[in-house]
């Protein structure tokens, strides 16, 4: 959806409208616009689409599942924070992208392990408009009920990654889950939707979630040798990454620690205005991105181009996305 309508930015959008700040400076506000190993056969597998996008991780079999779109417009509000329209188009011209808007996929992930179904991120719900909010029919393409979803986890509180937890009427949308995040995230999140004044929705999500809510630290097993917590804080106070594993194979998922394909890859340094804390988002994304090139290993990036599926690659004095 066009943001510029309701403001200049997805930030602005959010912030008259859903759940968790992404603006660093105002925590309280709404989201800008926010085992044992089964064998890849032991279930059938969804089939591509521009709705889902089956994958292997080992012997585990993930879908990506399309939430939706987003669109950013090229005014430096967002992306390339204290540079000019001029620079960001500069970069994103070369790279063949359109210079007057930036597109921001949605795709939560699902992958299947023992008896035990999981899902990364929940998508928008309610909060993004008609642009999001579409995990629902993804799930059914992939021939998965909400009520199969055993284990949740949440990279951060924004609103295009909690606000499918919820359904229209504000109940549990996968009333059988467990919803797992930071004790850092949680707090922030329960802090601000219990407070005197707390947005509506915000408040209900909370209330609703409540009872399923099981906290970790940083780094934490949170399924042996498949699911580990990966510290990845700046964007929010507890923000998280996680690394799935199978064997020798391994992906991360790297939930809001880069945004957009191009400027979050090839401009690291530059600020987005969706990290609260910008240095210290700046510099995780710089050293992650590093990391990644340097391992090779396989990335889930909830917010680049459906499937989000790909590799950091050093090209000349630089990095570029490499999808798969």
């Amino acid at each position: 959806m066009r943001i510029r309508t309701a403001a200049l930015s997805l930030l602005a959008v959010a912030l008259a409208t859903t759940l968790v700040a992404c603006d660093r400076q105002d925590p309280s506000a709404g989201n800008a616009a926010p085992a044992t190993e089964a064998t890849a056969e032991a279930a059938a597998p969804a089939t591509a689409s521009d709705t889902v996008h089956a994958f292997a991780i080992g012997s585990l079999q993930a879908t990506a599942l399309r939430d939706g779109t987003l669109s950013v417009p090229n005014d430096n509000a967002v992306f390339g924070v204290g540079r000019t329209p001029e620079e960001v188009a500069e970069v994103l011209a070369a790279a063949g992208q359109p210079t007057d808007v930036l597109h921001l996929g949605v795709q939560p992930l699902l992958v299947r392990t023992g008896d035990r179904v999981l899902l990364f991120d929940t998508g928008a719900g309610r909060n993004m408009g008609d642009g999001a909010g579409k995990l629902g029919e993804s799930l059914a393409a992939a021939g998965v009920a909400p009520g199969e979803v055993t284990d949740i986890f949440i990279s951060h509180a924004h609103g295009d990654h909690v606000g499918g937890l919820v359904d229209a009427q504000g109940a549990l949308a996968f009333p059988n889950a467990t919803v797992r995040m930071t004790a850092q995230e949680w707090d922030d999140l329960r802090t601000r939707g219990t407070a005197e004044g707390a947005d509506p929705v915000q408040a209900a999500l909370v209330a609703a979630i409540t009872p399923k809510v099981e906290t970790f630290a940083a780094g934490a097993e949170l399924v042996p040798g498949v699911v580990q917590a990966v510290e990845a804080t700046g964007h929010t106070v507890g923000h998280a990454a996680y690394r799935i594993t199978s064997g020798s194979d391994s992906l991360l998922y790297v939930g809001d620690s880069m945004h957009h394909h191009v400027i979050s890859v090839q401009r690291p340094e530059w600020t987005i205005a969706f990290d609260r804390d910008a240095d210290a988002g700046r510099e995780r994304r710089q050293a992650l991105l590093g990391q990644l090139a340097d391992s090779g290993e396989r990335v889930y990036a909830v917010h680049f181009p459906f499937p989000g599926l790909g590799h950091i690659e050093r090209q000349g004095d630089g990095l570029v996305w490499a999808a798969e």
